[in-house]
């Protein structure tokens, strides 16, 4: 399979307007327009019944200490955890592309809805939902996409991998808020075939991208 778009190129950095964050030199980030990239695939093998997309960034702090923080770095040397940014699962096999936009246009405090989504499909609860659990503004059930907000003082570029899976179910035995997690695991023994696509980005001025 191949999994290319029109948003970026693999390996090369995600523009904001696909992000949650961007740069701002008087606040250090602000929001961003938030819309899902463009994506379209190719080669799924036969007996595929249904597709799911997973992006996630494997580069999160494992710690929040230095998160952010004034006068402060987050080091390389920190170990680094997965942090999800979208799970979308029963796109039907007929579907091999997603246009920007078409699924997230902005940035919802308290979450956009589902996990009902278009095209039949479901969509799961991103890891911004623990993120903001404690903030009474922003606090809610962020199903489907939200994009990169990396600190804004961390020392490594972070990866942001897109993954389209072929699968031989119809519909994944997951159901009312699943996490990235619980689909990768309802997703085991079901995938025919899947293909990556990586973007990178960083809100610290002081990393060249």
């Amino acid at each position: 399979m191949q999994l290319t778009s029109n948003s970026f190129q693999d390996g090369q950095k995600i523009p904001g307007d696909f992000s949650f964050c961007i740069q701002d030199p008087a606040h250090h980030v602000c929001l961003g327009k938030n819309a899902n990239p463009h994506l379209t695939w190719s080669g799924a093998p036969t007996g595929t019944k249904s597709f799911a997309i997973i992006c996630h960034d494997p580069d999160v702090p494992s710690r929040g200490d230095d998160v952010n923080q004034e006068g402060r770095t987050v080091p390389t040397s920190l170990p680094r955890i997965d942090f999800f940014h979208w799970v979308l699962i029963d796109l039907p096999a007929t579907k091999t592309e997603i246009e920007a936009g078409e699924f997230s246009s902005d940035v919802t405090p308290r979450g956009k809805p589902g996990p009902a989504a278009l095209h039949n499909a479901r969509q799961g609860i991103n890891d911004y939902t623990g993120w903001f659990a404690n903030d009474n503004d922003m606090r809610g059930d962020y199903y489907g996409y939200d994009g990169p907000c990396p600190p804004w003082n961390d020392e490594i570029i972070h990866r942001y991998i897109f993954t389209v899976f072929a699968l031989d179910e119809d519909t994944l035995p997951l159901s009312g808020k699943f996490t990235g997690a619980q689909a990768r695991e309802a997703m085991q023994g079901h995938i025919l075939a899947q293909a990556n696509l990586i973007g990178i980005y960083s809100l610290n001025p002081a990393v060249a991208l």
